[in-house]
């Protein structure tokens, strides 16, 4: 099936309160800043966001940090925006860190079917704590569960009319991993282009991955 075109508005109404939303981006690259704009606009609270990091001050995923409805950010680089700092102090937010390599694997293993994996990053650190480990040939392992969530705001350079994505250069960092682990997957496109049109070897992500389509 082709994906749906929307608005960034009207690709809101399939989010709730409470959701848990994965939001490509690498700082401010790659990030979905029209559909972040548009969430920001609604009601909708009480989130858990995975995202690399939560924007800057004010920008991006920072503008629905400080409007208060981000309840717990799961990321690997929150010191960009010094605000989750603040917030986490103040006990107005949960964070939950880490390591970058470790957040990919968790976002690809979540699009795989694959609930947990082992890895040795972080094992004998505070990052492992409450974690279960074990030993493989005498190397101490920390088992780390599946990312997953509800929707995924993610960025791409081009779509077909079927939804296929094609992205530039490294703001594809997170998007295609975040379009596979998601129930829905909305994404915001600098162009929308007739089927036939792309490269197939420059297609990243396949149609059906991709639910919905805004122009940004």
């Amino acid at each position: 099936m082709p994906a749906i075109r929307k608005t960034a508005e009207e690709a809101m109404e399939y989010i709730r309160s409470g959701n848990t939303l994965m939001v490509g981006g690498f700082g401010l690259s790659g990030v979905p800043l029209k559909l972040v704009d548009a969430l920001v606009k609604t009601d909708l609270t009480d989130f858990t966001v995975i995202s690399n990091n939560i924007g800057t001050p004010g920008q991006g995923l920072g503008k629905l940090l400080n409007t208060g409805r981000i309840k717990k950010a799961v990321g690997t680089y929150f010191t960009t925006n010094p605000d989750v700092g603040t917030a986490y102090q103040q006990g107005k937010i949960e964070v939950e860190l880490l390591p970058q390599g470790t957040f990919c694997e968790a976002l690809r293993a979540g699009g795989s079917g694959i609930p947990a994996f082992y890895t040795p990053t972080a094992a004998g650190t505070e990052l492992a704590a409450g974690k279960e480990q074990r030993v493989f040939d005498g190397q101490s392992y920390v088992l780390e569960k599946a990312l997953k969530a509800d929707v995924s705001l993610i960025k791409a350079h081009k779509a077909d009319d079927l939804g296929n994505l094609v992205y530039y250069k490294t703001a594809r960092n997170f998007n295609p991993l975040m379009a596979m682990a998601s129930d829905l997957t909305i994404v915001e496109v600098d162009e929308i282009v007739p089927k036939g049109t792309l490269d197939p070897e420059a297609v990243i992500t396949p149609h059906l991955f991709v639910d919905i389509l805004v122009t940004g």
